[in-house]
């Protein structure tokens, strides 16, 4: 032995003789952390050959194995201490003394497993305890393949195995969740006439449960000829593992009713059962009268109280985990972790920080305290905090232990959108693993900035050799979201057909997505077809979701038809929230009444999503009325209910009752998306006064460098007659979006300042900003309203050959409006002529206006003729001819159209004045 261990004498202190001076007197032995404590206080100068005599070897021996007889886990350090003592004194030699150290070595905390394996293999002639501890060691240090191979060897030399051995062999399995070899020591057990002991049937017991197959374990418990506490708890706890909450609390019931006495193993389990199922609360506080009763709140074990901080936690109610916390005399670090978690998880992550402050002047937070409080920084945005922590793991160099910590870093930047300190963490990490990269990806795939870099960071992770997951591959799939990116996704497609990954269903329901958002729907609606049998819900609210965001309204209609009527699958709140969106867009009134019916069926009309989804859809119909009912009816309402009936009055241009709709909010902060709402309104009625109003209230909120809401008062201020005011607003946003741009454009052109219009768009094309249609219709329209016919045309041209942007028929109305303000009618006529007949079915009624005011009879009495012929039920159309003969003094003319009007039963779109 001294020849095989010269690392383990090296390592003993220099004040040993002292340790083996106390191993050498007769007195009760102290614990081995007692023993431990001289080390630091003994005589350097003190000879130890007369240290070693004394009384002799088996006395010494019978010391050392009531020394390590204490089950409290020890140190690896002094456990190899203890070792190296024994050696020294010879006590090493006798067998108890090496069956201890081997038990001992088992249960102590960074135990060197190869020191143990030696000291087993230094016995001459090991007997059957001794094999077991050995066995047991590597079992319980989780090197399960060493374990097995030395029971192998076991049977081999000895012929034969003991029930020790069986339940030393399960628990290794057990620990390492391995069914297969469970069951098969399970049938050596059998077949050697072993089954019938308790302590065995016990341990089968928990292996088949913490292996997943639970109905084996209820087997084995039910066929067993009695029962002790440990059965229960192993039947308890297992229900617990498995999720079985419910049947846990039964198990316990039974067991009060068997009158065997609970143990703190058992309340610790059922309590831990009892908050992970709030229909077990009640009982979880009748076991606390019984926890209570019994006097396990102030045990020296924590495992009781633990139990109830997280019971209390889980349910809700961290100020009563935290009396319980503050009761308990003796913490742990389980303690301090179940606090912390505790608090993180009921959204207290300040307090929970304060806690983990005071742990740290009383223990080392361990990995999964620092993962905890880490993740709590990353979901409350507390950036400080977090870099705080970062700053405690790098001074306690725990950033080289392993990964999680760092992994867990990652996500704090991620979530915090600091994007220089994750590059700089992950490019200097010591310890860099998978789930590292995987972070690194998901967190720039879901930032449309970072796109590119977590494409590039997938290739660079294929190139360094290392092997992809499902995970990657779900991380990386969202990086896909644009037509230019569609490349790359069918190239991760490609890889996911090689690697065999296309089998899951999540992966494929990723594609769709990605396949949508390039603008492929027909590859998403094969890739569906694909997987038709074996299709969740999941699978059709990615076709339908992602159909309504891409602007195809008539597609996700037709995916719910298919999904509702052929495959009978029920829709959820996502399903109704995009189909009533869809219903909305195309106004299909009939359609969106049928659909709410059905949530009315299906019982989600209750729900907050799906309301107010119905509040935009009836908004879109113009039916005002059925979309306050149902605002009225709304049990909850949230802000983006009142964001739904303010901009949804706005758009039907009833901006006074989205005025009497904001005064009437309370106990909500308006948001950007409410103020852009309320604005709009006051745009809509010129309401300067409320305007400036709201505009107050959006400096008070910070909200003023909103790219929106500067925008929507650039508008507000053009519209009420302020272009001061509006340029003011333009030239202090901090961030000029391009709506800003279109918004200031706009603006100046309906004030007749057509080429400080034309020399804005010019400043913003040098900026670097991209021009869109929106933009071409604000400069068109100032060039309209400034009489620039010919910069109009210029600019009109120039959108397709230099900015690629197709006209649509906004643009085309504004060149009919133009010729026709400039008397040039048979132009817009010749215009109008050129177009396609599908982009000019909607500027002929421009063209009809411009007629009008211009009072050119003939040519508007033809296209009234054709444009009747295709929408017969256009009231405007009615007006607007009448109008025409009304201009020239043809009353009888005008009289048969409005009777035409009448009989037909159209009405005349209401006037309303502001003014007043």
């Amino acid at each position: 032995m001294l020849r095989q261990a010269p690392r383990l004498l090296a390592a003993v202190n220099p004040s040993l003789p002292t340790v083996i001076n106390l191993l050498l007197q007769p007195p009760t032995p102290p614990s081995p952390h007692r023993l431990l404590a001289f080390l630091h206080h003994a005589p350097t100068d003190m000879d130890a050959r007369h240290l070693l005599d004394g009384p002799p070897r088996r006395t010494r021996a019978s010391f050392i194995v009531r020394a390590l007889r204490d089950e409290a886990p020890l140190d690896g350090e002094a456990v190899a201490d203890l070792h190296c003592s024994s050696i020294k004194s010879g006590a090493v030699l006798d067998p108890p003394v090496r069956t201890s150290l081997l038990a001992a070595y088992a249960r102590s905390r960074g135990a060197d497993v190869r020191a143990a394996l030696a000291l087993f293999h230094e016995a001459a002639d090991p007997d059957l305890i001794l094999w077991n501890a050995a066995v047991g060691t590597l079992a319980r240090r989780c090197h399960l393949a060493d374990a097995v191979a030395l029971f192998q060897q076991m049977t081999a030399v000895l012929g034969t195995f003991d029930s020790t051995t069986v339940v030393v062999m399960l628990s290794g399995a057990s620990r390492a969740g391995d069914l297969e070899l469970g069951m098969a020591i399970h049938a050596a057990a059998v077949k050697r006439g072993l089954d019938t002991e308790l302590n065995l049937c016990n341990a089968l017991v928990d292996m088949y449960a913490k292996c997943g197959h639970f109905c084996a374990s209820e087997t084995v418990f039910w066929s067993m000829p009695c029962w002790d506490t440990t059965s229960w708890n192993s039947m308890i706890g297992g229900s617990t593992f498995n999720g079985l909450s419910e049947l846990s609390a039964l198990y316990f019931r039974d067991m009060a009713l068997l009158a065997i006495q609970a143990d703190e193993v058992t309340l610790s389990s059922v309590l831990s059962a009892s908050s992970r199922a709030e229909d077990l609360f009640s009982f979880g506080k009748s076991v606390l009268v019984c926890v209570i009763k019994r006097g396990y709140e102030y045990t020296s074990s924590c495992s009781v109280t633990n139990s109830l901080i997280t019971f209390y936690s889980e349910l809700g109610f961290p100020e009563d985990a935290e009396k319980v916390f503050l009761r308990i005399f003796n913490r742990n670090l389980v303690s301090w972790n179940a606090m912390i978690k505790g608090l993180v998880e009921n959204e207290k992550v300040r307090e929970a920080l304060v806690i983990f402050q005071k742990m740290t002047s009383e223990f080392q937070p361990d990995l999964a305290t620092l993962v905890t409080v880490i993740s709590g920084c990353a979901d409350q945005g507390l950036l400080c905090e977090g870099k705080e922590i970062h700053g405690y793991i790098v001074r306690k160099g725990l950033l080289n232990e392993k990964s999680c910590t760092g992994n867990s870093l990652l996500g704090l930047y991620m979530k915090c959108d600091d994007s220089s300190s994750v590059n700089l963490l992950f490019r200097t990490m010591p310890i860099r693993d998978l789930i590292s990269w995987n972070t690194m990806i998901s967190g720039h795939s879901r930032d449309d900035t970072l796109r590119v870099e977590a494409q590039a960071m997938f290739k660079e992770l294929l190139s360094e050799g290392l092997s992809c997951t499902l995970t990657t591959i779900l991380a990386v799939i969202p990086s896909c979201s644009r037509p230019e990116d569609l490349g790359f996704g069918k190239a991760v497609h490609s890889f996911i057909l090689k690697n065999g990954f296309a089998s899951g269903v999540s992966v494929v329901n990723a594609l769709m997505h990605m396949h949508i958002c390039c603008g492929d729907s027909l590859a998403a609606f094969v890739l569906l077809g694909c997987i038709m049998p074996v299709s969740d819900i999941i699978s059709w609210n990615t076709v339908i979701v992602g159909c309504v965001h891409n602007a195809l309204p008539g597609d996700a209609l037709e995916a719910f038809r298919f999904m509702h009527s052929t495959l009978r699958v029920n829709p959820d709140s996502i399903t109704l929230v995009s189909v009533l969106s869809a219903c909305g867009t195309l106004k299909l009134q009939s359609l969106g009444k049928s659909i709410h019916c059905m949530s009315l069926k299906h019982l989600l009309a209750c729900n907050l999503r799906v309301k107010n989804a119905l509040l935009t859809m009836y908004f879109r119909f113009a039916d005002t009325e059925s979309a306050e009912l149902i605002f009225y009816s709304l049990g909850d309402r949230n802000l983006c209910s009142w964001n739904c009936m303010i901009s949804g009055f706005a758009q039907n241009t009833e901006g006074w009752r989205a005025l009497q709709f904001y005064q009437k909010m309370e106990d909500f902060a308006p948001n950007e998306m409410f103020t852009v709402g309320i604005i709009c309104a006051c745009t809509q009625l010129g309401d300067l006064r409320h305007g400036k109003s709201i505009h107050g209230r959006v400096v008070k909120s910070d909200l003023q460098n909103n790219v929106f809401v500067s925008a929507s008062l650039v508008d507000m201020y053009s519209n009420c007659g302020r272009l001061n005011s509006a340029v003011k607003v333009f030239e202090s946003s901090a961030e000029k979006s391009i709506a800003c741009w279109n918004s200031m454009i706009s603006a100046l052109g309906f004030h007749g300042h057509g080429l400080r219009s034309i020399e804005l768009f010019c400043k913003m094309i040098q900026s670097g900003i991209k021009a869109t249609r929106s933009t071409f219709i604000a400069l068109l329209s100032a060039c309209s309203h400034s009489g620039l016919t010919d910069e109009r045309w210029k600019y009109y041209h120039l959108m397709s050959e230099k900015f690629g942007i197709t006209p649509t028929a906004e643009h085309h109305v504004c060149m009919v409006d133009m010729l026709g303000r400039a008397d040039r009618l048979q132009d817009a006529h010749k215009f109008v002529e050129s177009l396609p007949s599908k982009e000019a079915h909607g500027v002929w009624g421009a063209l009809l206006s411009a007629c009008s005011y211009m009072s050119e009879l003939k040519m508007g009495e033809s296209i009234a003729k054709h444009l009747l012929c295709l929408e017969p039920e256009n009231s405007g159309y009615y007006v607007t001819i009448s109008n025409l003969y009304a201009y020239q003094d043809m009353s009888c003319g005008a009289v048969q159209v409005r009777g035409i009007l009448q009989d037909k039963g159209l009405m005349k779109p209401r006037g309303h004045s502001i003014v007043g």
